[in-house]
């Protein structure tokens, strides 16, 4: 009976690590985690009213014209 606990207190916590092995990392690089003042400038930027102002057309270049030949 012994041994069979043994084998078990063995064989039990490394069958739940290897399961637990198997689900995905929650984890998350520190660049990723929120930031309060980096948050506070995108809202007041989202919510700042939204400018735009026409560009004039780019004016084609006329293309040159090539003197009639004469024979």
């Amino acid at each position: 009976m012994k041994r069979f606990h043994a084998i078990l207190a063995i064989a039990v916590p490394a069958a739940l690590g290897s399961w637990a092995s198997l689900a995905p990392a929650h984890a998350a690089p520190p660049t990723v985690t929120p930031s309060p003042g980096y948050d506070a400038r995108l809202q007041e930027q989202r919510s700042a009213p939204v400018i735009y102002q026409p560009e004039a057309p780019a004016a084609k270049a006329a293309p040159r014209r090539r003197p009639k030949r004469t024979h």
